[in-house]
């Protein structure tokens, strides 16, 4: 038994934790504090050199969060992971690692629309570019790469459409240039999909969703896949040059398989200081312990509704991977045959009026910006998440002028329905 690898569910308990060494408290306790105590000078000169590994202070690192690092890592399949505050903080944290001043990545048009703002604004302040590729072309990933190209950037189910990705496909290409390939696996979580199996290097999280799964904790992990050789390769200094803020310490040549992680923790959460809350940690850790059963209910419900969607006279159109007829569904076989995930989008006929009116009218579902929550949820993402865009670049996410996203919860589903049916009537 010892030489067996432990199951997903049994990893959603147990990996990272024991019991409390001082206490015997079963439950990974919430170690809510800023500072921790060195055991002599000597002690304290090895950690902050990165000569040994310990708490410090926890903007860097905390009891709690290790134990959710270590949980996320193993269901993900990576080497190491970090924790921080939010998922926009993972993905900031990751291209500060890789990205100098005047560098590009090239990432999916089709993503959540906070990630394509913060890409086509936010980054550009650190000279930081983005080139958009096509969702559905591997092809156009390579076409868009130059010799500035330091990253590609991708969702495995895309936000809010429910788009699945040829993962293995732009691997490939990632691979074949020597880019590290980022996966935001937060739509699927690690139980329908390890992007890490099909040539992703990162995987990025907002554990807000479906990993903490109760709506009730803010987080992101950044999650380390120990297959990109960072030693030698000028184009990533952080992790390929000596740091004068480790005495000339060069990490990728340290660290080995786990030198990304190591990096994001010591040159960007250190200095940039986006922490995760112990607290926050031991809420996602529970929500975590539930996952395998969460997401199973998840798709199936999800599933019945789509299914009663694709036939009432109000719905133009329904995109659910899930679905016989949906132009993702043989990718859905491929990468997540347990399920196409909880979030799916459709087309209310009436258009962008029609969108915002159905929001309206529905009583158990609730209208917020969010996914992954045990209680379904919905939004009208052209007046809301997606506003910023023009109609154009809506239409490109997936996110038109007509598009309603549901995130469906753990209710009963004939109730779920019912709600929908009274709204789209009225």
């Amino acid at each position: 038994m010892a030489d067996q690898t432990p199951g997903f569910a049994t990893l959603a308990i147990h990996a990272g934790a024991a019991p409390d060494a001082a206490t015997g408290a079963r439950a990974t306790p919430i170690y809510q504090t800023t500072s921790f105590v060195f055991d002599d000078v000597d002690h304290a000169a090895s950690l902050f050199g990165l000569q040994a590994f310990g708490n410090i202070y926890t903007r860097l690192g905390n009891p709690t969060s290790a134990v959710l690092e270590e949980r996320v890592a193993a269901l993900e399949g990576g080497t190491a992971a970090l924790a921080v505050a939010s998922g926009h903080a993972a993905e900031f944290l990751t291209m500060h690692a890789l990205m100098q001043p005047g560098d590009e990545f090239v990432a999916a048009n089709k993503l959540y629309g906070g990630s394509i703002n913060q890409f086509n604004h936010s980054y550009k302040n650190f000279g930081w570019n983005v080139v958009w590729a096509d969702a559905d072309d591997p092809a156009s990933f390579e076409a868009a790469i130059t010799e500035k190209t330091k990253a590609i950037f991708v969702e495995s189910i895309a936000n809010p459409g429910g788009v699945i990705v040829d993962l293995e496909a732009i691997g490939r290409i990632a691979k074949a240039h020597r880019i590290p390939f980022i996966v935001d696996n937060t739509m699927a979580s690690p139980y329908l999909i390890r992007p890490l199996e099909y040539g992703a290097d990162i995987v990025v999280h907002s554990a807000t969703k479906f990993l903490g799964g109760h709506g009730n904790s803010i987080g992101g992990v950044i999650v380390d896949g120990g297959s990109f050789d960072w030693t030698g390769d000028d184009r990533y200094p952080m992790l390929s040059k000596p740091r004068p803020e480790y005495g000339g310490m060069v990490l990728g040549e340290t660290f080995g398989n786990f030198a990304f992680a190591i990096a994001c923790r010591v040159l960007g959460l250190r200095d940039l200081g986006p922490a995760l809350s112990p607290f926050n940690a031991f809420m996602l850790l529970t929500g975590i312990e539930t996952l395998p059963l969460r997401m199973q209910r998840h798709c199936d419900s999800t599933l019945t509704v789509a299914r009663f969607l694709e036939k009432h006279p109000k719905v133009d159109w329904v995109c659910y991977p899930g679905l016989d007829n949906d132009k993702y569904h043989g990718l859905a076989q491929k990468y997540c045959p347990q399920g196409a995930g909880a979030v799916f989008t459709f087309g209310v006929t009436g258009g962008y009026e029609a969108g915002v009116k159905l929001v309206s009218n529905l009583k158990l579902f609730s209208h917020l910006a969010n996914i992954g929550d045990t209680r379904s949820l919905v939004i009208h993402p052209a007046s809301t998440t997606h506003r910023q865009l023009t109609e154009a670049q809506q239409i490109a996410a997936g996110a038109g002028p007509d598009v309603v996203r549901l995130s469906i919860g753990l209710e009963d589903t004939a109730d779920l329905i019912r709600d929908l049916d009274q709204a789209l009537t009225a």
